[in-house]
């Protein structure tokens, strides 16, 4: 038996859970003094502490402190490739100029479950912050109560009474791009929608029929996409055999992309007979043939201000709201007369 074998093992945060009848979360919860954890709960860990001589690793003091300079952010595996990308690059940078680095958790659908284990993880692991970037319309109990515990921003996705938000009115957005195409002369204008689960979609999609319903234009009844070039592509070729249509307000620019090819392989031009407006305003967007009239949105900047905004503490405001902007390009022109 070499020596190292003969080592007794060094109790860990599994066995002061154990030992005091809590899960390891919750002992987490006591090292780092959560105000959530009873007196009598964190009387029983510490003394399970004491009685095994736990001693805390880096990771632990970290967590005791509550000081790991990590902060956290969720994102979901669909919805976009590019806003992804864009949020995570914001995030990062804005952590790193601060010291801080960031620990990714990716779930895999819009599931109160699947949030509540990543939540988990991440404050097992002591970060100081979240940045929960996934649109979850219903939270639980567990999500409402680790957004609590834990500085927590929300990028126009989840709503927590803990948590700060930040981003755009998606129903101005909706608002303004079908204002635009009924300042153009358009009558009938269409809508593909996003995933109705996502609250983005929901509010784009409302923002689109009160601009018409206050206009006195009856809105159809929408079409619905999952954010692809796709289904946009498949929601295009139901929407290029409508003849009366010459306008369509697309939830994402992604879809948009395939709107417009499905419009042209049926031998209809964008935006000669119909226009098309979007948002996001990805990179893309202005290579697009023709270049894509769409709704801003900063997901690089959302990200490093959620970061920003969590560095504020308590100083910082509940909200922060970004005025939707309008990039006009070739998708969009007044309705072919005649």
């Amino acid at each position: 038996m070499n020596e190292d074998s003969a080592k007794p093992r060094q109790p860990s945060m599994a066995d002061v859970a154990r030992i005091a009848g809590v899960s390891a979360q919750t002992v987490s919860r006591a090292l780092r003094g959560s105000p959530h954890v009873t007196p009598d709960t964190n009387r029983r860990v510490l003394a399970a502490v004491e009685q095994l001589g736990y001693r805390f690793n880096s990771a632990a003091r970290a967590l005791s402190s509550g000081r790991s300079h990590t902060i956290g952010l969720v994102l979901l595996e669909s919805g976009g490739y590019y806003s992804r990308s864009a949020v995570t690059a914001g995030v990062e940078s804005a952590a790193g100029a601060a010291g801080y680095a960031v620990s990714i958790a990716t779930i895999a659908g819009l599931d109160a479950g699947l949030m509540e284990r990543s939540l988990a993880k991440l404050a097992d692991q002591g970060v100081d912050g979240l940045v929960i970037a996934v649109p979850l319309i219903s939270v639980t109990q567990k999500i409402e109560d680790l957004t609590r515990e834990i500085p927590t921003v929300t990028l126009d996705g989840s709503r927590t009474r803990g948590a700060r938000v930040l981003g755009i009115d998606q129903g101005e957005a909706g608002r303004l791009a079908t204002q635009h195409l009924l300042d153009l002369g358009h009558r009938q204008i269409w809508h593909i929608a996003g995933p109705d689960e996502w609250i983005e979609a929901r509010q784009r999609r409302q923002g689109w029929q009160e601009c018409l319903v206050a206009a006195g234009v009856e809105p159809p009844t929408p079409l619905e996409g999952d954010w692809s070039p796709d289904s946009g592509y498949r929601q295009g070729q139901i929407i290029a055999m409508i003849p009366e249509v010459t306008a369509v307000f697309v939830a994402s620019d992604e879809m948009a992309f395939g709107v417009i090819r499905a419009l042209r392989e049926r031998g209809r031009s964008v935006p000669d007979d119909v226009s098309i407006v979007s948002v996001d305003d990805i990179a893309l967007a202005a290579y697009c043939a023709p270049p894509l009239t769409t709704v801003r949105q900063d997901f690089y900047g959302y990200g490093a201000a959620a970061v920003t905004l969590l560095l504020q503490g308590e100083a910082a405001v509940e909200e922060s709201v970004v005025t939707a902007s309008l990039s006009v390009r070739g998708s969009t022109a007044p309705p072919r007369q005649g």
